[in-house]
């Protein structure tokens, strides 16, 4: 593979220029070579890291989850990579649980809400602006 510009570099990978310089920023990405024009220029190594951080994004895990990650492949530390994924996936778990108690207090809310009459009268606004008890 010949050298990529930067624009060439994020089209293959999928993201945004400004994504890759934003990588780079926060050392996810090797800073790229530079000619003498000055122009960044990246390859094959680079193309990879960039598309195994936007999988991992796209699996939900964060900037500081794929730091981890890259840096544990560096390793070949499986053990560790596996780890990482189960944990992650307990977290979502975690979400999922937390998404459907709120779409089931939506439910009754939106049940018990005739959607007509008073603001007084309504039960998601009241629902909303009931104080807090301890």
């Amino acid at each position: 593979m010949s050298s990529l510009s930067i624009g060439q570099l994020a089209q293959q990978a999928g993201v945004a220029i400004d994504t890759v310089r934003y990588y780079e920023r926060n050392a996810l990405l090797a800073p790229a070579g530079r000619l003498a024009s000055g122009y960044r220029r990246y390859g094959a190594t680079e193309l990879k890291r960039l598309r195994f951080i936007r999988r991992a994004k796209a699996l939900g895990f964060s900037l500081d989850d794929v730091r981890e990650l890259l840096t544990l492949s560096d390793e070949r530390d499986i053990a560790k990579v596996k780890h990482a994924a189960e944990r992650k996936l307990g977290d979502i778990a975690q979400r999922i649980e937390e998404l459907e108690r709120i779409r089931a207090g939506l439910h009754a809310l939106i049940a018990a809400c005739p959607g007509h009459g008073r603001a007084e009268a309504c039960p998601i606004l009241n629902a909303l602006s009931r104080e807090e008890t301890a």
